[in-house]
């Protein structure tokens, strides 16, 4: 299969910040890539070179075919971003804001128009078309600049980090969206601290930490590197832990975690669902009730505590991508990496 976005090699340096250490990915065509780390591995920093927006101190890049570093405008005709915070005009209407970007593209008065049309009614936003967009609700402007960053049905879609922010009604619609994109083909590259947002969207996953990708596989893949599966139960007397206890033992070689607190017992199996029924008779035949019993596999928050040592939410501050940034990471960005200069010869630097 074709790649869609390469990256080989990338390193890029804020002063003793070294926010990209020799990154590599890559991202067929017609695929999810969820880019995954905690805050400062740089994930910003990765998609502000990718697109344009930086020029890296040394590796390679190539989107869309178009080499990044030797004709960025071309890649920019080729690319829609949506960061981190919606860059819309507040003072324009939804409908304004997506025929001034198709304008700017160069598209005609009427395909433009009829584009904003399309967009408004596929992001459920025709009854606020003639608002201006400071009037709107954050999921409101979230949804608007991501369809401002479809006006040209690009082939390549950078979103950073898109449902930060929001409320779990919208951001399943935008997941819905997303999937719509890939499903007519759009290859995607997205960053999320949303574990299960990768895990439900992406194809494949690379979790990068330090500016150094540390692991890179699909979410099956990554989850099998943490361990299989294991039955937790959690019994009802807390007088009965210990003979629970026993009868897990006869399961497990690795032995019980027991949380006397939660009462909450944990042992590492195989057999599924069959191992399952198993544990269940026994506990039941030594009297044990139990509240809850399941079989468990792990998440993709066991693997980014695995990985990097904490919780994707417990992260420190973003500080490689502020500086990458100038500022807040993320802010803005789109319109200058998606809209191409009038008159582009296609080989100027970024």
């Amino acid at each position: 299969m074709q790649e869609a976005i390469i990256a080989e090699g990338l390193v890029k340096t804020f002063g003793d910040v070294r926010a990209l250490d020799g990154v590599d990915l890559s991202v067929p065509t017609g695929t999810v890539l969820g880019l995954l780390g905690p805050n400062g591995a740089g994930k910003t920093t990765t998609v502000r070179v990718l697109t344009t927006l930086l020029r890296p101190d040394a590796g390679r890049a190539v989107v869309a075919g178009i080499d990044v570093l030797k004709h960025p405008n071309q890649v920019r005709r080729s690319i829609g971003l949506s960061g981190q915070f919606a860059a819309v005009d507040e003072y324009l209407t939804g409908r304004e804001n997506l025929q001034m970007v198709g304008e700017l593209y160069q598209m005609s008065a009427r395909d433009s128009k009829a584009r904003a049309l399309e967009l408004l009614e596929w992001f459920n936003l025709s009854d606020a078309a003639d608002r201006p967009a400071k009037t709107y609700s954050g999921g409101m402007r979230r949804r608007l600049d991501l369809a401002a960053a479809l006006v040209v049905r690009p082939p390549v879609m950078f979103m950073d980090e898109p449902t930060t922010g929001l409320d779990p009604r919208n951001r399943l619609a935008l997941w819905e969206v997303i999937q719509k994109l890939v499903e007519d083909g759009t290859t995607l590259l997205l960053t999320t601290q949303y574990l299960e947002e990768a895990d439900h969207l992406a194809h494949d996953i690379v979790v990068v930490d330090h500016g150094k990708v540390i692991a890179r596989g699909t979410a099956d893949q990554l989850k099998a590197q943490v361990g299989g599966e294991r039955v937790e139960v959690v019994v009802q007397d807390r007088d009965l832990i210990g003979t629970a206890s026993e009868v897990l033992r006869g399961y497990s070689r690795d032995g019980v975690a027991v949380d006397k607190h939660t009462r909450r017992l944990t042992i590492p199996v195989q057999g599924g669902a069959k191992l399952l029924a198993e544990v269940i008779r026994d506990l039941d035949a030594r009297g044990i009730e139990i509240d809850d019993i399941g079989l468990r596999r792990p998440t993709l928050d066991d693997v980014f505590i695995s990985l990097t040592g904490h919780h994707a939410e417990d992260a420190d501050e973003d500080e490689q991508d502020t500086h990458a940034s100038g500022g807040k990471s993320g802010s803005g960005g789109k319109t200058a990496a998606a809209v191409p200069a009038a008159g582009d010869s296609g080989k100027d630097a970024a």
